[in-house]
């Protein structure tokens, strides 16, 4: 079935662009939620005339992206954790504490952003990458450090 999205979604493309999904995908998730629209003459018109509206705001949002990766380069965060044997963390540290500590900093970041391959598990420096854009992508470094 075919659709015409309504905004960017990562795993399908970019708004306004005319994509191909399963039908049960689109009738019981995307046209429901509002993310995407049936694909037939009137809307394909409709889009059509959005068009500079819509690269406009993608501009803006590519260069409000571009700011906020500026903003955090550089930045260094210390995420205190306790610690059990050979420098092992209990538990780790995951996305949802990353953006806690960059909250604290007055930089606001949707968790979802922020691109962990797996937990942080153990003490020292990592760099984590923050997806702030489709062409944007940030970087920060997350020292782990021993604590209470």
């Amino acid at each position: 079935m075919k659709v015409i999205l309504r905004q960017d979604l990562d795993e399908l493309g970019l708004e306004g662009a005319i994509v191909n999904v399963k039908e049960g995908y689109a009738r019981n998730y995307l046209i429901p939620k509002g993310f995407a629209l049936v694909a037939d003459n009137r809307n394909i018109k409709l889009i059509e005339m959005q068009k500079k509206k819509i690269e406009a705001n993608r501009l803006k949002a590519k260069e409000d992206a571009e700011k906020v990766a500026k903003t955090i380069e550089g930045i260094e965060i210390n995420i205190s954790q306790k610690v059990g044997e050979e420098g092992k963390l209990y538990g780790s540290v995951t996305t949802m504490d990353i953006a806690d500590e960059l909250e604290k900093k007055g930089i606001s970041i949707d968790r979802k952003k922020i691109s962990l391959d797996k937990p942080i598990k153990s003490l020292g420096e990592f760099e984590v990458k923050i997806k702030l854009h489709p062409q944007v992508v940030g970087t920060i470094k997350v020292v782990t450090v021993a604590g209470e």
